[in-house]
């Protein structure tokens, strides 16, 4: 038994800091092994992911100790026993495929166990290996296990078909050291693209243009060990942005950068939530009442789909119909009838989400199906008449650090309920 139950209805205010961004880490983090040093690296996120990334590396043979609240991570990649990624809980993440262009770019051969990750569609790896094979490597599939090994990485101009996040992580980290120049052509731009990009440069490593539509990367002899900071979650820092304006709250978002939040910041707007900018802080409070919009899904700078789900239910107490499509992964709205349980109305068609404001939500027992998902039905239940009772919040705990404390910090009722616990203990019901 692991679940949230929460008491809605209550509008959330004060301040709340935003963590280090997952997804850079589940990059960076193996990208240390390019260094065959040491490397502090500062803002690492505390959720289950990086547990689980981390201990596959200490398998490897990276020493890791740990400052700061666990927040700071000090790796050791000097002593490397084995190349095989084999780690059972390895397959439970999607990012463990970054352990196989780190390990290809150090020591030109990898292997590691397919990846596993949220239910949100298809994601294939077809890119990466695409990439891989263009700078020389051979690649062979069998037995749960993506095996790659190369006598040499030279580099070359490489298209992507797609704009892949993880495609174009890997590749960098492959060619940081392979002959010559490679280009990443159409490559994804997402914030943390260019910290996994900085972090490779703070090492030794020569990359330009990241962020833009070609990636230069110039391969050097060697890299070494450095120390570097973390960039603040934009999709943490979006929930809580959402947290309260379904709520109609006051909160101030600390500790993330305002750049790359233009697209939640026009949505709200667009909604008439109030938003207010500052260097390092974004407040978001109850202006008006909520408007309907449409909103599509698209690679940065666009809509992110990881928030999709979390906006989905801020657009099922808007007045009138929105309409929400889904144009990065197929399987994404399956969270849909758990909001509609708790009294919204949606209706799917295909990769289209029609959401109908309704009057308010009310509380419901659901299951959270995915990490996004799992979110936006805890805002859904902070904003909802009643008690609501949330199963399957593993899936939160993959990328938000603290969740229900922070929440609780700005007066959010939302409680853990373990098997050391009960409903009664926290006097909810």
């Amino acid at each position: 038994m692991n679940q949230f139950l929460i008491k809605g209805g209550k509008p959330l205010s004060g301040e709340v800091a935003v963590s280090g961004a997952k997804n850079a880490a589940l990059g960076i983090l193996p990208a240390a092994l390019l260094s065959r040093d040491i490397c502090r690296i500062e803002n690492v996120p505390c959720v289950n992911d990086i547990t689980v990334l981390l201990e596959a590396m200490e398998d490897l043979g990276v020493k890791i100790k740990f400052e700061d609240n666990n927040h700071t991570v000090i790796m050791d990649c000097r002593h490397i026993k084995k190349l095989t990624v084999d780690y059972e809980h390895i397959k439970k993440i999607r990012a463990s495929y970054y352990l196989l262009g780190a390990l290809l770019g150090a020591y030109n051969k990898s292997e590691v166990a397919l990846p596993g990750g949220c239910n949100i569609g298809s994601r294939p790896i077809d890119q990466h290996i695409k990439g891989f094979e263009a700078l020389g490597a051979i690649v062979d599939i069998e037995h749960g296990m993506i095996k790659v090994k190369a006598h040499s990485l030279v580099g070359v101009t490489i298209y992507l078909d797609m704009a892949s996040v993880g495609a174009t992580i890997n590749i960098m980290m492959a060619a940081v050291m392979a002959e010559g120049v490679t280009q990443i052509e159409n490559p994804a731009k997402e914030p943390h693209i260019v910290d996994v990009a900085n972090f490779l440069n703070s090492m030794g490593a020569n990359i330009k243009g990241a962020g833009t539509d070609v990636i230069k990367i110039t391969g050097v002899k060697r890299m070494h060990g450095t120390e570097y900071m973390i960039i603040p979650d934009q999709i943490e820092a979006g929930t809580y942005m959402v947290a309260s304006a379904i709520t109609g709250g006051d909160v101030t978002v600390t500790n993330l950068i305002p750049k790359h939040m233009e697209a939640v910041v026009a949505k709200l707007h667009e909604m008439g939530v109030g938003v207010e900018e500052y260097d390092d802080a974004i407040r978001v409070y109850k202006k008006e009442k909520l408007k309907n919009i449409q909103v599509k899904t698209l690679p940065y700078p666009g809509f992110p789909t990881d928030m999709q789900p979390q906006f989905t239910a801020l657009l099922s107490i808007a007045e009138g119909t929105s309409i929400m499509t889904e144009s990065i992964f197929e399987n994404r709205f399956t969270y849909t009838s758990d909001l509609s349980r708790m009294g919204a109305s949606i209706k799917v068609e295909g990769n289209t989400a029609i959401v109908t404001g309704a009057a308010e939500l009310t509380g419901a027992e659901v299951n959270a199906p995915d990490l996004r998902a799992g979110a936006a039905l805890v805002l859904a239940g902070l904003a909802a008449k009643g008690e609501t009772l949330i199963n399957n919040i593993q899936y939160i705990d993959r990328g938000y650090e603290h969740f229900e404390d922070k929440l609780r910090g700005l007066g959010g009722e939302i409680y853990r309920i373990t098997e050391k616990t009960s409903k009664e203990a926290f006097k909810v019901i």
